[in-house]
Parts: structure tokens; C-alpha cells; sequence
């Protein structure tokens, strides 16, 4: 994994949208103060492929990916995996609650011609979102989310420790950084596979034991019953054919016998209707009452035509009505044009003695407001002769005083009783004025109603004869009140007549209707055609004759039909009585091969009784067979499953013992330190190598410039003891990922002496120059930057994070 291009936006202490371009790059370093975000650079790389990060401290927290003042925020990266080029994309968003969730998130296959700024629309395919993304970075990659932190960006400090640690201490760092915990999930397994190898063989030997019965005598028992019942079922057809000919003798039986008996049923269910025998007489009656209502009805519709002429002759009411009408709004308006101009005149005699009182309290008014003037001037005046010096100007006058003036003494009258009379003279005026207001109003509103009733009153007609006028009223009334009462007789005498039309019309419809069953029911009776003697000929002359007639041969018929009847019972007892003969003797013989079929069964069903018992037999047969051989792969099972569970218990005790994990981290420990000593050959060209010590099984150094004097990793100075822990750093990435494209520093130079320093920046450019990879590392140390050909310089302000492109 190579990258190219990184974006950023409001990420972390970006609050700014960035873009980091590693497209020419093979040795970089990220410079700058420390906490000014330029780990921050390593993490948004990390995060955009895997959706987290190693400084977080747990995997899938994505909480610090987000500015703290940002709502929403964005990391992208193009990179190089194989030959071919991806993108892929992840954007945040902080809910309601603060909460920081992944919004979106993409990975995209690119076309790698396309300009590096134009990277992510250039793409040729899409390959996953959401959850699928790191899953599918995984596979582009190759590497995991561990290995990617193990190999790509080395943790910091780690691989010094290791190489100074104790073999106990160094044997829990391999097992930590190897995976080697792996085995003891192995011995897990296997633990749970012999548990469950064990269970298998118990839960077959179990079903084992229920196959107990399927034994070669049992299966041979049955064969011998199944022959037996295949050669029932062939011989038992003239049987069964014998059963089939005895019930149709006794089915043809019963259709006559049913016949018999709805000929009865027909004789029996014969009734007369209940109205017949009154019908001619209810006819007479009801056609006599029709003939006298229709007489009636013609004489009242005659006495109601000369009520109705007679009122006509007295005319509209409307007139004499409105004639009362103008007699009443006469009387009633001179009343009221008589008692407003009264109320007039008293208004108006009311309202010149009012005057007069609005005038004594305007004059009172007057008065107050002089006296109240006078003694204001009066205490004024005290006031100032008070104050005012003989030679000085008087301050009305403007003239010097040449004497002082002579008072008596005496005190004004009280200036706040004369204020206090003023305002209620002031009062007594105003309540008169508007009472002298409300009662012009009231006269003029007065005198106004009685000029307009005296109006009304003289623009009525002249006054009419109240007494004629009410005598043409109630003879009006007289003449409405016979008029509404033959009205009434008339509608009520219809109305009897129309339900003696009704009565005569049901009349004839029930004698209609039992015309009409009597036909029907002898046309019946003739259809039947079982009788010796047919239904008497009808005559439509009397209808309770007729009935009265075919209700007599009803009699005759029903007598000889119930001889019949029995006749046909016991043919029908003759012909169940040979069935059940039959029906025995087959039943005899299925019963000594144990079939019992059902009380009453059929041909068919004992027919099919025997075949299903066959069937069964059959079954049965056949569950033998399976049985058995059911019972021989569950032995095999039971063997290969203890077998299983033995190999399984094996395994757990070899992987239990802690020999096995120093055997493993030994071995595993050799491999690296060989690795290791070829790369630090190389970084300390040829002075240096690594070796196990025999004895104690620390790291040692072969120091060639000391003849190969073999010393502890812990007499290495720091530079030296950064070669070496570099070395064994590569040897662990080369043995957990293969073909790196890439990899990230993230150690503490600022610790290191000049000289040591020296000898890293060294180390660093030879494996530069040496290894076709990317490298890059991080510091805030001068003299390292200094010696990196690009550099990404990192600070941060009020507004965050800031990076800019720098080189020697």
C-alpha cells in the first residue's frame, strides 16, 4: 500500500480542508511543534483505509475523528496497491446528541492515467460502502488492521524495548506482536471439539440403542407376512364382487321402498286450505258492503260541494281583517301621540328650571375663581414685603424700595381652603352643564316621537264599523268550520270504501290461490302415477266440493300405499340379512391375518384395508432395512467420533504445556534475529550483527570491528540502539506482511544526542536509498528534518492545523 493523495476536512485538529500530495515522494518527514497534529497526518490515513485508529486506544471508536467544533467532516485518500489505484472515503457527522457516526463511506478502483487532481471522478468501478469498506481495503491490501499497525506504522518505542527486554518479557512481546496467543485458541478448539466429539459418540451410541429391534429375525418375519397378505389381496376379488352384487339388491331395495314412502309423503302432506269453506260466503258479504259505502260516499261529496259554494258566497277573509287591523293601530296610536306630547311639555317645563340652577352655579363659579385669584395675590404680595430691603429694586416695580410696606400684621386667609372651594364650584358647574345637556337632548327626542305619532295618526283612513266588521269575521269562521267538517266525513267515508274494495280483491285472490293448489297438487298426484285408482276430474263450479272430493281418495290411495310400504321392508330385511352373511365369512378370513377393518365396511374399503395393511407391512419392512443399516453407520460413527475426541484430548494436553510457547517463541525469535542481522549488516555496513545468546537467550551484538566480539544489545549506543531495533522492527514487518510499499516512523528523536541523531538520520536515508518503499517518519527535531529531502511542515493556530510542502 502506497499513498498518493491525502484529504482532509475538519478532521481531527484540521479544522480547514487540506490535501497532502505523496504522489513523488520516497523519503518524507512531517515536521513541526509538538502537539501541533502532524501524528494527526499518520491517523487520517489509517482512518480513511480502516475507520480507526491505534492512538484512539479501541478499535471502532470514531468519536475523536471529528473536529469538537465541527458538524460534519470528510477524510480521502488515493493510493496504490498492486499495480492498480483506489479511493476510498469516509465521512462523519455529529447527531442531535453530539454523537460522531459514520455518514459515508466508499472504496473505488480508478483509473491510474487519469491527473492525480482529478482522481476521485476517474473512477472505473465501485467495490464497496458502508460496513464492506475495510473488509474489502483488507483484501486490496493485504494486510489487516493489526498488521497494518505492526508494519506500516510501527508503535512507537516498542521495538527498542523489545530488543532490551528480558527472554520472559521478550516471550510475551512475541506473543503479543506474533499472534502467537493464537494456539491457545487452538487448544481451546480443540478442547471444545473433544467435548463435542465425545457428545456426538454418546447421541450415537444412544440412537444405537433404539435401533435394538432391527434384527435380521425381525426383518425376516415380516418378509414372510408381507408374501402372505400380497397373496390375500389376490384372491379375495370374487369375494369382494359377491359384496358389491349384495349391496345393489339392497340398494335397489331402498329406491323402491324410498319411492313408497314419498308417495305417502305426498298423500300425507295433502291438506285443505283453512279459508275454503267460508269463502263464498265472505265474498257475498264483503261485495253488499261495497255496494252501500259507495252510495254513502256519493252523498257526502254532495254535502261537501254546497259547503264549499257557501263559503266562497262570503268572500276573502283578508279584507275585514285588515279593516280590524287599521281600527286597533288607530286607538293604539292616539293613545301613544297622547302620552309623548304630555311627557314633551313636562320635559321642557323641567328644563327651565334646570337652567336657571346652571346659571347660579356658573355665577358661583365666577366668584370662587375671583376670591381664589385675590388671596393668591395677597400671599404673594406677604412674601415679597418679606423679603425686600429699603435701597435695593423692587422686583415688580424695578424701582428702588425707599420705605417697607405696612401689612397690619396680619395673616391672608388659607390659600388651600380657597382652592378647595374653587374646585367645587368647579364640580357643581360641570354637573349642570351636562345635566343641562342630557335634558335638551330628552326634550327634543320627546317632542320629535309626538310631532311623528301625530303624523302616523293623521295619515290613517277614516275609522270603519268595528261591530260590522266582526260579525263578517265570525261568519267566515262559521262558514270554514262546516266546510273542514264535510271535508272530514268525505275523506273518512273513502277511505272505508277503499278497504272494502281490498277485502273483496283478497277474497278473490285466496279462492284464486286454492284453485291453483288443488290443480297443482292432483296434477302432482297423476304424475306420480302409482296409484290403481287416478284423482277425481276437477269441475271449477265449488271449490270446497273439489277439495272436499280429492281429500276422500286421499284416503283410498294412502291405505294401499301403506301395504306397499311394508312389502318393501322386508324385501329390504331379506336382501341385509344375505349382505351380512357374506360380509362374515370375509371378515373371518381377514382376520386371520390380523386385519380388522372398520364395522360396516364396504367392498372397497375392505379391499383397501387389505392393501393398506400390506403397505404398512411393507413400511415396516423397509424401516427394518433402513434400521439396520442406519445401526451400522452409527457404529462407524461411534468409532470415528472416540477417535476424534482422542486425537482432540492430544492436541489440548501438547498445547497445554508452557513448554510448547518457548519452544514456538524461540523458534520464532531466531527466525527474526537472523532477519534482523542481515538488515543491521547492511545499516552498520558490516560491523554489526545479531545473535541468541546460549546461556541466557538474550540479543547479543557481533561487533566485527572488535574482532566479533559478541557483547549485549544493551552496550549499543543510541544510535546504534536504533539501528538495531530498526532492524529487528523491519525483520517482525517482513514476517507478518510481505511486499511493503510503505512505512511510517512515529519514534522519539528528540532524546538522542548529536552524535546518535547523526547516526540515525544515516540509517534512515540508506534504507531510503536502499529499499524500493516509501518512508516516512515524524519529529519536531531540526536537525533530522533537516537532513530529509521533503518535508511537511505542520502548525497549528486558533483556526488548527495547518500543513505546507517544504524541501531542502
Amino acid at each position: 500500500m502506497r499513498p498518493l493523495l491525502l484529504h482532509l476536512d475538519h478532521f481531527g485538529s484540521f479544522r480547514e480542508p487540506v490535501s497532502v500530495d505523496f504522489s513523488d515522494i520516497e523519503y518524507f518527514a512531517l515536521v513541526g511543534p509538538t502537539g501541533a497534529g502532524k501524528s494527526t497526518i499518520i491517523d487520517a490515513i489509517c482512518f480513511a483505509l480502516y475507520g480507526t485508529v491505534p492512538r484512539w486506544g479501541k478499535e471502532n471508536v470514531i468519536a475523536h475523528a471529528l473536529a469538537p467544533s465541527a458538524s460534519s467532516g470528510k477524510v480521502a485518500l488515493v493510493f496504490e496497491s498492486d499495480g492498480r489505484r483506489y479511493g476510498v472515503v469516509r465521512s462523519m457527522v455529529r447527531d442531535a446528541k453530539g454523537s460522531v457516526r459514520t455518514k459515508e463511506a466508499r472504496i473505488d478502483e480508478l483509473d491510474p492515467a487519469a491527473p492525480l487532481e482529478e482522481a476521485y471522478e476517474a473512477v472505473v468501478k465501485p467495490l464497496a460502502e458502508g460496513e464492506n469498506v475495510t473488509p474489502e481495503v483488507q483484501r486490496v491490501t493485504g494486510l489487516e488492521y493489526k498488521f497494518f499497525t505492526q508494519c506500516v506504522v510501527l508503535p512507537q518505542g516498542r521495538f527498542a524495548e523489545f530488543l532490551h527486554a528480558a527472554p520472559r518479557e521478550r516471550q510475551d512481546l512475541l506473543v503479543q506482536l506474533l499472534d502467537a496467543d493464537v494456539y491457545e485458541l487452538i487448544r481451546q478448539q480443540a478442547a471444545r471439539e473433544e467435548e463435542s466429539a465425545k457428545q456426538a459418540a454418546s447421541f450415537a451410541r444412544d440412537q444405537l440403542a433404539r435401533l435394538s429391534g432391527a434384527s435380521e429375525e425381525a426383518e425376516r418375519e415380516l418378509s414372510e407376512r408381507l408374501a402372505a397378505l400380497r397373496r390375500l389381496a389376490q384372491g379375495i376379488d370374487t369375494d369382494l364382487d359377491l359384496l358389491r352384487a349384495r349391496e345393489g339388491d339392497i340398494r335397489r331395495a331402498e329406491q323402491e321402498r324410498a319411492s313408497v314412502a314419498e308417495r305417502q309423503s305426498v298423500l300425507s302432506s295433502l291438506r285443505m286450505p283453512a279459508a275454503v269453506p267460508t269463502l263464498a260466503s265472505a265474498g257475498r258479504a264483503a261485495a253488499e258492503s261495497l255496494d252501500g259505502l259507495s252510495g254513502e260516499v256519493a252523498s257526502l261529496e254532495a254535502d261537501d260541494h254546497e259547503a264549499y259554494e257557501a263559503r266562497a258566497a262570503l268572500g276573502d277573509r283578508a279584507e275585514p281583517m285588515a279593516a280590524l287591523a287599521a281600527l286597533d293601530a288607530r286607538e293604539r296610536l292616539t293613545g301613544e301621540a297622547a302620552a309623548a306630547r304630555t311627557a314633551a311639555t313636562s320635559e321642557a317645563a323641567a328644563l327651565e328650571d334646570l337652567l336657571s340652577r346652571v346659571a347660579a352655579a356658573e355665577q358661583a363659579l365666577v366668584a370662587a375663581e375671583s376670591e381664589r385669584e385675590r388671596l393668591r395675590d395677597a400671599h404673594a404680595a406677604a412674601d415679597l414685603a418679606q423679603r425686600l430691603s429699603v435701597g435695593e429694586p423692587c422686583p415688580v416695580c424695578l424701582r428702588g424700595v425707599s420705605e417697607l410696606p405696612e401689612h397690619g400684621g396680619a395673616e391672608p386667609a388659607d390659600l388651600e381652603a380657597a382652592d378647595r372651594a374653587l374646585a367645587g364650584a368647579r364640580e357643581r358647574a360641570v354637573r349642570g352643564r351636562s345635566a343641562q345637556a342630557k335634558a335638551e337632548t330628552s326634550a327634543a327626542m320627546l317632542a320629535e316621537r309626538a310631532t311623528r305619532l301625530e303624523a302616523e295618526l293623521a295619515a290613517l283612513p277614516a275609522p270603519g264599523d268595528r261591530a260590522g266588521i266582526e260579525g263578517r269575521l265570525a261568519a267566515i269562521a262559521k262558514a270554514d268550520e262546516v266546510a273542514a267538517q264535510a271535508r272530514t266525513a268525505v275523506r273518512a267515508a273513502r277511505g272505508r270504501l277503499e278497504r272494502a274494495r281490498n277485502d273483496v280483491q283478497q277474497i278473490e285472490r285466496q279462492a284464486q290461490t286454492a284453485w291453483r293448489t288443488l290443480e297443482t297438487t292432483r296434477d302432482r298426484l297423476l304424475v306420480s302415477g302409482a296409484h290403481e285408482e287416478p284423482p277425481p276430474p276437477l269441475t271449477r263450479e265449488d271449490l270446497h266440493r273439489a277439495w272436499t272430493a280429492l281429500l276422500g281418495w286421499r284416503d283410498q290411495a294412502a291405505e294401499a300405499g301403506r301395504a306397499a310400504l311394508a312389502a318393501r321392508e322386508e324385501e329390504l330385511a331379506q336382501a341385509g340379512a344375505r349382505l351380512d352373511g357374506e360380509r362374515r365369512k370375509l371378515g373371518e378370513r381377514l382376520a386371520e391375518h390380523g386385519i380388522v377393518p372398520p364395522r360396516g365396511a364396504s367392498p372397497d374399503q375392505l379391499g383397501a384395508a387389505v392393501a393398506g395393511t400390506a403397505a404398512k407391512v411393507e413400511g415396516a419392512l423397509e424401516r427394518v432395512r433402513e434400521d439396520r443399516k442406519r445401526a451400522a453407520e452409527l457404529a462407524e460413527v461411534v468409532t470415528e467420533k472416540e477417535h476424534a475426541a482422542k486425537v482432540a484430548h492430544e492436541l489440548a494436553l501438547r498445547l497445554r504445556a508452557n513448554a510448547f510457547e518457548r519452544w514456538l517463541c524461540a523458534e520464532a525469535l531466531a527466525i527474526l534475529v537472523a532477519g534482523a542481522s542481515e538488515t543491521l549488516r547492511e545499516l552498520s555496513d558490516g560491523q554489526y550483527e545479531l545473535a541468541l545468546s546460549d546461556r541466557t537467550g538474550d540479543i547479543e551484538v557481533i561487533d566485527f570491528g572488535e574482532a566479533g566480539m559478541r557483547r549485549s544489545a544493551r552496550t549499543l549506543s543510541g544510535g546504534e540502539t536504533f539501528q538495531a531495533a530498526l532492524a529487528l522492527a523491519l525483520a517482525l514487518s517482513g514476517a507478518v506482511a510481505r511486499g511493503l510499499d510503505s512505512i511510517f516512523l512515529d519514534e522519539g528523536f528528540g532524546t538522542l544526542d548529536p552524535a546518535t541523531l547523526d547516526t540515525v538520520a544515516t540509517t534512515l536515508e540508506r534504507l531510503a536509498a536502499g529499499q524500493e518503499r516509501m518512508i516516512g517518519v515524524v519529529t519536531h527535531v531540526p536537525a533530522l528534518a533537516d537532513r530529509v529531502p521533503v518535508r511537511f511542515e505542520v502548525k497549528r493556530d486558533a483556526k488548527g492545523s495547518h500543513v505546507r510542502k517544504a524541501g531542502i
